[in-house]
């Protein structure tokens, strides 16, 4: 389920000690996703993934290992292929018509809501 997918992507987060703001990105991309009709039972993982990987690289410093990091986790609890993450990601992109950079009323409700819940 969708929830179930968030929480999974704000678990994964956590761990690879991203930003809450970081995580309430990816939230946003996601659900842009899911209005557009993008999302189906086969790519759903992959949209969250690339989502949270996107995030992460336009949201913060990363260096080469943490993304290589960032990239096993999402393999990893996700359990999908990192390669077809990589082809992804640009599929992400190209849906959200290469706006990662979101106005802040998108971002702040997931942030005010994330950053209660810790």
């Amino acid at each position: 389920t969708l929830p179930s997918l968030k929480r999974e992507m704000r678990n994964l987060s956590e761990e690879c000690n991203l930003e809450p703001v970081t995580v309430s990105m990816a939230y946003v991309y996601f659900e842009k996703l899911v209005l557009q009709g993008k999302l189906n039972k086969q790519n759903r993982k992959l949209c969250a993934g690339a989502c949270v990987l996107l995030a992460a690289k336009i949201s913060s410093d990363l260096r080469k290992h943490e993304v290589k990091h960032l990239i096993d986790k999402l393999e990893e609890r996700f359990r999908f292929n990192r390669r077809d993450l990589i082809g992804f990601e640009f599929t992400v992109l190209v849906a959200l018509e290469l706006a990662l950079y979101l106005p802040e009323n998108q971002v702040l409700p997931h942030y005010r809501r994330l950053t209660q819940q810790s």
